[in-house]
C-alpha cells in the first residue's frame, strides 16, 4: 500500500479519520507512520514494523499484531480491546490510558514501556516481559501475569 497517498487521495491523516478496517497490512513497514485516530479494527498487522509509529486513540481492537514492532510507538490512548499482540515488541512504546481489555500479550516484550492508567482488564500477559514499564494506575483485575518478568517494574 503507498502511505504517500490514502485510497481518497488525501495525503495527510488530519484531514481524515483514516479507515483500514480489517486490511492486511502484515509485514509492512509502517514505522514512524502517523496513524492517530486510524480504525485499523480486526486488521492485519502480524510482523509489521510500526516502530516509532503514532497511533495515538486508534482503534486497533481485534486487530492481529503478533509478533508486530511497536518499540517506541505511541499508543496512548488507543483501543486494543480483544487485540492479539502475542510475541510483540513494545518496548518503550507509550500505552498511557490504553484499552487492552482481554488483549492477548502472551510473550510480549514491554520493557520500559507506560502503562500507566491502562485497563488490561482480563489481559493475557502469560510470560510477558514487563522489565521497568510503568503500571501506576494500570487496572489489571483478572489479567493472567503467571510467568511474567516483572522486574524492576514502576508501580
Amino acid at each position: 500500500m503507498d502511505m504517500k497517498r490514502f485510497p481518497n487521495g488525501k495525503t495527510d491523516v488530519e484531514e481524515q479519520k483514516l479507515d483500514l478496517k480489517g486490511a492486511d497490512l502484515s509485514w509492512a513497514d509502517l514505522s514512524e507512520a502517523n496513524l492517530e485516530l486510524a480504525d485499523l479494527e480486526k486488521a492485519n498487522l502480524k510482523g509489521a514494523n510500526l516502530s516509532g509509529a503514532n497511533l495515538y486513540r486508534a482503534n486497533l481492537s481485534e486487530a492481529y499484531l503478533s509478533e508486530a514492532k511497536l518499540g517506541g510507538a505511541n499508543l496512548s490512548g488507543a483501543n486494543l480491546y480483544r487485540a492479539d499482540l502475542k510475541w510483540a515488541n513494545l518496548n518503550r512504546a507509550d500505552l498511557r490510558g490504553a484499552y487492552l481489555s482481554e488483549a492477548n500479550l502472551s510473550g510480549a516484550k514491554l520493557g520500559g514501556a507506560n502503562l500507566y492508567g491502562a485497563n488490561l482488564y482480563r489481559a493475557n500477559l502469560y510470560g510477558a516481559y514487563l522489565n521497568r514499564a510503568d503500571l501506576k494506575g494500570a487496572y489489571l483485575s483478572e489479567a493472567d501475569l503467571r510467568g511474567a518478568n516483572l522486574k524492576g517494574r514502576y508501580s
